[in-house]
């Protein structure tokens, strides 16, 4: 048995195991990440001529393969949200991303540099890292397949759903002020903080917004009103041009050195809201969301084969307690505090506040971080710790996904029902009930 041929064999079953899972474990208190992780895990402990895996040797692989899998769920994520952009209309999501996050990157980082004692720049990275949230871990708590309805979308679902596409973008600069801090050997200088407002926040996001705002509006017209019918691509149902957007939208503005997250997430919005109901935009979500699945199961399939490899070996108890605390107390909390005044109900609010999922977008910004600067700890504690807290999150969140935003379901249905909607209420009338 060769090496090769045993890879064949491993990717061909996960490649099956993506398309049949999802259906077996449909309403059932288990994610299709948490199941590949424990497969990786197995296939490991079996004796077969298995490669090695480590992430700081083959961070260059690490980074691409995350970063195709992150831009792939953001597209997915901006094509499936029905409710039109607005200040008020998405006011959750901002209160995530304005309060949620900063505060999170702030608790994060002082417990790295206070627990840990590592450098300022290295517990500043590892907040940065562990920021962003990945609904694609947990379909459950992400929005569906887009649909007609503008408002049939749960405050819960969207409100994650929203944060997970915007907050994958905006930790870069906090990345970027962690290789800033390394680079100057932990000093910060006024020269320095104003490069970074100027650049890395300013410019960088604007750019990002405003590349996905051109691109995508040039792509919504050509699509949908082009004068030639063979240019308008919405008749001919063909899902791989979602492959096209994403990598356009990304290319372009990296090129002017934007933040590409960014812009694929605002270009499939925009795209969206150019012909808000149209069936093509199921075509493009259901291409993105299978070659999305495949890859998160492959990721996490490596994952679980890193992590019985041996992978947590350098993970101190102090590692090991930043992670459990920043998902059980810290993104809690803060969370909470954010989505005071919001529009969601208290239940909704304590749902949101808790799955904070951590996931792929970690492995790829540590990866983009490690490959061009030393932060003064050896690059396999950092991946320690990051992995550590991802698995944890696959276990945690995918383990309570299913019976908790199912039990908000019930409860919505029952309270729709009891408020004059009758027997069989509309998808709006249920989701607008506040829990």
């Amino acid at each position: 048995m060769t090496t090769a041929d045993l890879l064949f064999a491993l990717l061909g079953a996960v490649a099956l195991a993506a398309a049949v899972l999802p259906r077996l474990l449909a309403r059932k208190p288990l994610s299709l990440p948490l199941v590949f992780l424990a497969l990786g895990a197995a296939v490991q402990l079996l004796p077969l001529p298995l490669p090695d895996i480590d992430p700081v040797a083959d961070g260059v692989w690490v980074e691409h393969v995350a970063e195709i899998c992150v831009v792939l769920s953001l597209m997915g994520a901006g094509l499936a949200l029905n409710r039109p952009f607005g200040r008020a209309t998405w006011q959750g999501v901002w209160r995530q991303l304005g309060i949620t996050m900063p505060l999170t990157i702030a608790a994060a980082a002082a417990l790295a540099w206070g627990l840990l004692d590592w450098p300022v720049a290295a517990a500043l990275l590892l907040a940065a890292v562990l920021a962003p949230t990945d609904p694609v871990l947990a379909s459950e708590v992400r929005v569906g397949e887009p649909t007609d309805a503008e408002h049939d979308e749960d405050e819960v679902r969207f409100t994650l759903t929203g944060e997970a596409g915007l907050n994958d973008g905006l930790a870069f600069p906090f990345v970027a002020a962690a290789t800033a801090l390394a680079a100057a050997g932990g000093q910060i200088t006024g020269g320095g903080v104003g490069h970074w407002l100027l650049v890395d926040v300013l410019y960088k996001c604007t750019a990002g917004v405003a590349a996905g705002l051109a691109v995508g509006a040039l792509l919504g017209r050509l699509f949908f009103r082009a004068r030639w019918r063979a240019m308008r691509l919405s008749e001919h149902s063909e899902g791989f041009v979602a492959l096209g957007v994403t990598f356009l939208a990304y290319g372009v503005t990296e090129l002017v050195h934007g933040y590409g997250f960014l812009a694929v997430f605002v270009t499939a919005c925009r795209i969206r809201s150019a012909e808000r109901t149209h069936g093509y935009h199921g075509v493009l979500h259901d291409f993105v969301e299978q070659i999305e699945r495949l890859l998160t199961a492959g990721l996490l399939f490596l994952a679980g084969a890193f992590v019985a490899q041996g992978g947590l070996g350098p993970l101190s108890w102090q590692g090991a307690a930043v992670g459990m605390m920043l998902l059980f107390v810290v993104r809690p909390l803060a969370g909470w505090v954010a989505q005071f005044g919001a529009a969601a109900g208290p239940r909704e609010r304590v749902v949101t506040a808790f799955f904070g999922i951590r996931g792929i977008g970690s492995l790829f910004y540590l990866a983009y971080a490690l490959d061009s600067h030393d932060f003064g700890v050896p690059p396999e504690v950092l991946w320690a710790v990051v992995t550590f807290t991802v698995v944890a999150s696959v276990v945690l969140h995918g383990v309570s996904a299913t019976p908790v935003i199912s039990r908000l379901d019930r409860l919505r249905l029952h309270r729709a029902r009891t408020n004059g909607a009758g027997p069989d209420p509309h998808d709006h009338e249920v989701a607008g009930e506040r829990l």
